[in-house]
């Protein structure tokens, strides 16, 4: 997260917490007046419209006070949708049981990425129950955090 991302997110936290929602992610793209900032909420039962509006009006006056963007920018706020990456500890602890797509920094068993159900998570890391190609069996695959770059729910059509 960069500098402006953190203030955002810092900014953002309380009202959020207020409304009863939790900030995935803070994003801030483009420069001068292009810039962009994005902020994407959850809350259990779902996010609907009213949710969106609500935090982005309070965060809009928020952010004009607080003036961490010295020029014209666009703010967004949005729900993150099933497929968006797991970040945080609680985005791990909630997505046991529940298959997912892990990217790693080095791949395992010649694969950069590795899908299976996520079946732990601890301070070291995750662990996944993997099915073994051509297979009925699967494999338990522990990942350091270390050698996680990112994660995604796997979603089943």
């Amino acid at each position: 997260m960069n500098g402006l991302e953190s203030q955002v997110q810092r900014i953002a936290e309380p009202i959020a917490k207020a409304l009863r929602l939790d900030i995935v992610d803070v994003e801030c793209h483009g420069k001068g007046a292009k810039t962009i900032v994005r902020v994407f909420v959850e809350k259990e039962g779902g996010v609907g419209i009213q949710d969106c509006e609500q935090f982005h009006q309070s965060l809009g006056r928020a952010l004009d006070v607080a003036d961490p963007v010295p020029h014209a920018y666009r703010l967004e706020v949005s729900s993150p949708g099933l497929d968006r990456p797991l970040k945080q500890r609680k985005d791990y602890d909630q997505a046991v049981g529940l298959n997912i797509r892990v990217k790693v920094h080095d791949p395992v068993q010649g694969k950069g990425t590795v899908i299976g159900q996520l079946t732990e998570v601890d301070d070291r890391g995750i662990t996944l129950q993997v099915p073994v190609r051509k297979s009925r069996t699967s494999r338990r695959v522990v990942l350091e955090w270390d050698a996680v770059a990112q994660t995604k729910r796997e979603i089943e059509w």
